[in-house]
């Protein structure tokens, strides 16, 4: 019997430019990007969303093809999806959002069906702090590991909220611009500190192109991103970061610190895969053979042998 993963997040479209290209309408959304994700581990996945009437069948048929539960995405009729424009700055690193229109997210409460309550695994989508607590309260009883993305503009305005999610989470990742805001601490070292107080066991700080810090059992452990010659969106690449983590944690029965660290590799994978295509293209096509095929790659120009002996320095 598989694992089971719920997702809670958002399922959207999304309007993309980039110095070399644009799409005007994408399928997006940070549920989206995690299912697909977590999709290629061997788990039971779930997502909790909701969508307007306008969201394509043949976008829903995505997710169901590859066998993820959407009982508990609510469409609302008469009602438009989430939408996001944006556009990229010629380092691709940072990026200006031009549209947002909430549309039915604005009104949304989750409701997780009863065959996900009681999920192994609960990864919980950039979101309202308070959605994400109503989905929190819903659970039979706490998952055995329970994953939290948030941002900054939630720290800005509601905190006290978002203190009372941290405080029931085992793992918080977020930016460094976020740790360092939401710590308020300049040293990414110290802000763990202070994210573990409130709460989370582990802590993983993203540095985009840099890769990313896993905080967590008074260890640390830290990767580089996959190098990548062209980057054509990087839309997405943080939620099927997380996606890959959340598909390892779901189809293990131990979570610790090497769990981690290995969730930490093929999020890692998944992410640069996302980054090659617009939108979830590439991550459609991605196969188990091209995962082990990049995650040998990144582990030959990550490892060292340190075992010879070395003349004194």
């Amino acid at each position: 019997m598989k694992n089971k993963l719920l997702v809670v997040g958002t399922m959207a479209y999304d309007a993309i430019e980039t110095p070399n290209d644009k799409v005007d309408r994408i399928l997006g959304g940070a549920a989206t990007y995690i299912a697909l994700a977590s999709s290629k581990f061997d788990v039971d996945c779930g997502l909790v969303s909701v969508i307007g009437d306008d969201f394509e069948d043949n976008d829903l048929k995505i997710l169901t093809d590859l066998e993820i539960d959407i009982e508990g995405v609510e469409q609302v009729a008469g009602e438009k999806s989430f939408f996001w424009s944006g556009k990229y700055h010629d380092d691709m690193n940072g990026r200006t959002t031009l549209e947002t229109q909430l549309n039915v997210l604005e009104n949304f409460s989750p409701n997780v069906p009863n065959s996900y309550r009681n999920a192994e695994v609960m990864m919980i989508g950039n979101l309202h702090p308070g959605v994400q607590l109503t989905a929190l309260n819903q659970m039979n009883r706490k998952s055995k590991f329970v994953i939290l993305d948030t941002m900054n503009f939630w720290m800005d305005h509601f905190r006290e909220t978002l203190d009372k999610v941290i405080g029931r989470v085992d793992l918080i990742t977020i930016n460094d611009e976020e740790a360092r805001q939401l710590s308020e601490e300049h040293s990414l070292v110290k802000a763990a500190e202070k994210i573990h107080a409130m709460g989370p066991k582990y802590v993983i700080i993203k540095k985009g192109e840099h890769g990313a810090m896993l905080f967590g059992e008074g260890k640390v452990f830290i990767t580089p991103a996959f190098p990548i010659n062209h980057v054509v969106d990087p839309t997405g690449a943080g939620d099927s970061f997380a996606g890959g983590i959340s598909g390892i944690l779901a189809n293990t029965n131990r979570i610790d610190f090497e769990t981690l660290k290995k969730g930490i590799i093929y999020g890692t994978v998944l992410a640069s895969f996302t980054v090659e295509q617009f939108g979830t293209k590439a991550l459609l096509e991605v196969t188990s053979d091209s995962i082990k095929n990049r995650i040998k790659q990144f582990r030959n120009s990550t490892s060292f042998d340190w075992t010879k002996k070395q003349k004194s320095i």
